[in-house]
């Protein structure tokens, strides 16, 4: 028979190590889709990389700002890529713990609290970013697209990128109480124009100037130019490259205090 001293023991635990435990239990549920997150995280880069990077690299032969084009896109590509990924995971994964899993409610029915179920689902996405991250710069390494020693640092940008388009939506997404056709208004009105006006094939003086303030508003160009700057040396203004990951990281902190609000407030209701 279980004592009481047990019993707080095993809650005092829970309270302490309440953050691993969602952690754990979002691995536990990849199992059922690890496979399309390695296969993904492998021929995405590789698809990309040969279409783009290489196929369209033909018609560019002068590359762009003084770099192949190849190594020009390669950054933007990893960054597009998991921002995606960051959009997705803020959006349905949210609104189904709530909603249709109401997996949400039943950790907050034990010891840990709202606080913990957010770190743990931000630390289970970093180490899916970490490891969909890390498979595209070693491809894009492979395609010769990284020419400097620095070239690494596009895997935590790419993260913080992620975060800064997540925990936004992520917030939204813990107050619906159902989808009535909400993320397909994202997807179509802010995703969709973010990944076409934010430079990543080419530079945004390129587009009409009327449009340029969706990149300078978007994670995906401000997450991309750093990636350019650790890539290859993408040479600009160290304010430039300051506001970069000033911006960065304000979308992720201000959304993840959204996010934590969204929660308490859902799960204590």
């Amino acid at each position: 028979m279980t004592t009481v001293a047990e019993i707080r023991e095993r809650a005092s635990k829970s309270r302490r190590w309440g953050w691993w435990y969602v952690t754990e239990l979002r691995l536990r549920e990849m199992r059922g889709y690890i496979s399309y997150v390695v296969t993904s995280s492998i021929g995405n880069p590789i698809v990309y990389l040969l279409a783009l990077g290489v196929g369209l690299a033909n018609l560019v032969p002068q590359g762009i700002e003084g770099v192949p084009y190849l190594v020009y896109v390669a950054p933007a590509m990893l960054m597009s890529t998991i921002l995606s990924v960051g959009a997705e995971e803020g959006m349905y994964p949210v609104l189904s713990g709530f909603k249709w899993h109401k997996v949400f409610f039943a950790i907050h029915a034990t010891p840990i609290s709202p606080g913990q179920i957010v770190g743990g689902f931000l630390f289970h996405l970093m180490l899916r970013f970490t490891f969909t991250a890390g498979l595209f710069f070693a491809a894009i390494v492979a395609f010769g697209a990284v020419p400097n020693s620095t070239g690494w640092l596009v895997i935590p940008i790419s993260i913080l990128g992620a975060y800064a388009i997540m925990t936004p939506l992520a917030a939204y997404a813990a107050r619906l109480e159902d989808d009535s056709g909400q993320f397909a208004l994202i997807q179509r009105l802010i995703v969709m124009p973010m990944f076409l006006f934010s430079g990543t094939f080419f530079p945004i003086s390129q587009i009409p100037d009327w449009l340029e303030w969706i990149a300078w508003v978007s994670p995906l160009w401000h997450a991309s130019q750093l990636g350019r700057v650790a890539s290859y040396g993408m040479s600009e203004p160290i304010w430039t490259t300051v506001t970069h990951l000033g911006v960065l990281i304000a979308f992720s902190v201000v959304g993840a205090i959204l996010m934590h609000r969204a929660f308490v407030k859902r799960l204590t209701k």
